[in-house]
């Protein structure tokens, strides 16, 4: 069948192939890896070990895993992480910040001293039981939802 032929028959998907794939806005919870700290511990771990290439006066804490891409593109992001989380470090959605706001991209970041790691949408004694409507009061403030 020819391509000419088969765009014919299929306008809608000719139409949505026209379309990006970029998502509107971003969520992220207790993120790992994300940062140049974690990025080198990885790459320590199981039998093949790797070279992470970074300068030599980076903050491991602070800086991004050089594996990731921020730039102005980069769509909007909200930020939620609990400091006693054990699993990935606060240090992983700091470095994820510095880098959102260095690339000009719209990001707002909550820490919660407690929740642990996964705490999800269950509920807990925590504050941090609450971020749902913090992201919809976020939602509402980047346009992506009205009154």
């Amino acid at each position: 069948m020819s391509t000419h032929f088969a765009k014919r028959l299929y306008p809608a998907v000719d139409a949505a192939d026209k379309e990006g794939c970029r998502p509107d806005f971003a969520v992220v919870l207790y993120p790992g890896h994300l940062s140049l700290g974690a990025a080198l511990w990885d790459a320590k771990q199981g039998p093949k070990k790797f070279v992470v290439p970074h300068p030599p006066n980076a903050d491991t804490h602070v800086s991004l895993n050089p594996d990731l891409h921020v730039t102005s593109q980069t769509p909007p992001t909200f930020l939620l992480q609990a400091e006693d989380d054990h699993v990935d470090s606060v240090d992983d959605s700091l470095a994820y910040y510095i880098a959102l706001k260095k690339a000009g991209v719209p990001v707002e970041m909550h820490l919660y001293a407690q929740g642990g790691h996964a705490f999800g949408l269950r509920r807990t004694k925590f504050p941090i039981t609450g971020w749902p409507q913090l992201v919809e009061a976020w939602l509402k403030t980047i346009g992506m939802t009205s009154e």
